[in-house]
């Protein structure tokens, strides 16, 4: 009984302490590439909201943020210097080369850091291991409207600070292709959407799936070397001044700095866009 008590003590331990370390980050030494980049099709409004926002947070953290959307950048040499990137509501084909792919790839699998900002799952859609980053591909979203999401972990820095049950106008986002191992952090309630259009409604069932109730909203997960964290929230670019999106993503921000140790290139294998997983 003494061992099983001394067990879940230290299994306690352990989890509060992998919450409690990605509350405490040197700023100084982080070093986000924002990159903004759209393939041909549609391009969200919001992309230079975020990314002032994301400029301004800098700021405010005293954290170092570069903007980009040339792929040149998209080289080992230059990724080297960034303890994150961050593609804010990017869609499409963001590489002009699968060279530029290669180079996203190896910094994720030297330990690299990468956040993604609500359509970021349409991003890269016929590379698999893209998709697979991300823990999937879009499929479709409902319409721009209020409805709640809610959080399944409190105790993540990027669900600090928010109410258990956000009212929010948003789009809820579906995805396909879907592959294991993202934790979730947050799901859409899929009771609050509005099913109202009898034609909406046979696309928004054919989507959920086998999901009940709840959908995921935001997650993250450990893949190939690289540290993840996706929220599909922050349509409205009135977001990247609401001070609870605002704390909602930095929160997303401080966990992956805290995740990110050292961008080693000897730990890449990729040669190819498309080399097998070592997992």
């Amino acid at each position: 009984m003494k061992r099983f008590l001394s067990l879940l003590l230290v299994i306690s331990i352990n989890i509060q302490g992998f919450h409690s370390d990605a509350q405490t980050v040197n700023w100084k030494k982080v070093k986000i590439l924002v990159y903004t980049k759209n393939g041909k099709g549609y391009v969200h409004d919001n992309i230079p909201y975020a990314a002032a926002a994301l400029q301004r947070l800098g700021i405010r953290y005293g954290f170092k943020v570069d903007t980009s959307a040339d792929p040149a950048v998209m080289n080992e040499r230059n990724l080297q210097q960034y303890t994150l990137l961050v593609f804010p509501s990017t869609n499409n084909d963001v590489f002009d080369t699968d060279e530029q792919r290669v180079a996203f790839r190896r910094y994720m699998e030297a330990g690299g850091g990468f956040v993604g900002l609500h359509s970021v799952t349409g991003t890269e859609r016929n590379w698999r291991w893209f998709k697979m980053m991300l823990g999937g591909t879009f499929s479709w979203h409902a319409h721009f409207q209020r409805f709640t999401v809610r959080i399944i972990d409190p105790r993540h820095p990027s669900m600090q600070g928010l109410a258990p049950i956000w009212q929010k106008e948003d789009e809820c986002y579906f995805e396909k292709e879907l592959y294991p191992g993202p934790k979730v952090l947050m799901v859409h309630d899929l009771r609050t959407i509005d099913t109202t259009n009898a034609r909406e409604k046979q696309v928004f069932l054919k989507n959920k799936g086998y999901y009940g109730d709840f959908y995921p909203a935001v997650w993250e997960q450990q893949f190939d070397g690289g540290h993840i964290w996706i929220t599909t929230l922050g349509h409205d670019k009135k977001d990247y001044k609401d001070p609870v999106y605002l704390k909602h993503l930095i929160g997303g921000i401080r966990f992956i700095a805290s995740r990110v140790k050292i961008i080693d290139f000897k730990k890449a294998y990729a040669t190819h866009r498309d080399d097998a997983i070592r997992y």
